[in-house]
């Protein structure tokens, strides 16, 4: 990233010159939510590595419980790779899977509290797992979701369309490309230029009234 891209918008909120970052343009909503859709073809262009790299620094700083980070991701980029995830794809996605840059494997980690000594050191986090399959599963599943949640956003921030998509054979996918770990697939994301010539219209959202309330 630039320097320049590094450097936070701030508004003073009045009190002695403390400094609060400001909402970010509405170009930068429009390019992460308003506009962004996902996508189904894709554009003949490479997605560089230095790029997945970015996004991965990216994704990471996310929030998760105890910063116990449990998602994994491949991507994967090289014919041979997409070649041994193909049979795994449904019909519906197979085509357009393979068409991608990049199509990338979102998984959670069953052994993420095996490093919460590395990555929550002031507590004794990895003893509130041990033993508790039910709170290692709940725990893996929901956060290594929302660090593909993270992905999908960050790809955006970094100038990618995404065309995140189940339909896939989730125990295929970790024999082949988790095995010898206790990574199991979540979902997968494909990365890369998307061709808005061929996007569906945008499909009706609620409105506030019907998926919040304020209490």
């Amino acid at each position: 990233m630039t320097e320049a891209g590094q450097k936070k918008q701030t508004q003073s909120n009045g009190k002695g010159g403390d400094e609060r970052p400001a909402p970010i343009p509405e170009r930068c909503l429009d390019q992460i939510f308003h506009e962004a859709r996902t996508h189904n073809k894709w554009l003949d262009r490479d997605i560089p590595d230095a790029t997945l790299h970015d996004l991965v620094d990216l994704l990471k700083l996310g929030p998760t419980s105890a910063n116990s980070s449990p998602a994994r991701f491949f991507f994967v980029k090289s014919r041979e790779a997409k070649e041994r995830l193909k049979p795994h794809l449904s019909e519906g996605n197979r085509d357009k899977t393979m068409q991608a840059p990049v199509c990338a494997i979102i998984g959670y980690d069953l052994d993420f509290h095996e490093h919460l000594p590395k990555l929550f050191p002031h507590a004794n986090a990895k003893s509130w797992f041990e033993g508790n399959d039910a709170k290692i599963f709940e725990t893996a599943f929901r956060n290594g979701t929302l660090q593909g949640a993270y992905l999908i956003i960050a790809a955006r921030a970094l100038g990618l369309d995404t065309g995140p998509m189940s339909g896939f054979d989730n125990a295929g996918v970790d024999r082949d490309f988790f095995a010898g770990t206790n990574v199991k697939s979540s979902f997968l994301c494909s990365l890369g230029y998307g061709d808005a010539s061929v996007l569906f219209p945008r499909s009706p959202r609620f409105g506030f009234d019907e998926m919040a309330r304020i209490i």
